[in-house]
């Protein structure tokens, strides 16, 4: 049996070059280490710099 985290729908605020954006991501914790990872995965197309990820549960 397996006892893992249950995956919850989080808001992403981040910046993206600067620019201030939003996205909802399913993640197993509000880390923003894990937030991070998934909107790297979001944006891996391109040398976008990521910052100020802030994360919290979505209404």
């Amino acid at each position: 049996m397996s006892t893992a985290a249950p995956v919850v729908k989080y808001a992403i605020s981040y910046k993206l070059n600067g620019e201030r954006r939003f996205e909802f991501a399913l993640l197993q914790s509000p880390s923003p280490d894990e937030a991070l990872a998934a909107l790297q995965k979001m944006h891996a197309d391109g040398d976008d710099v990521i910052s100020d990820v802030k994360v919290s549960k979505a209404l």
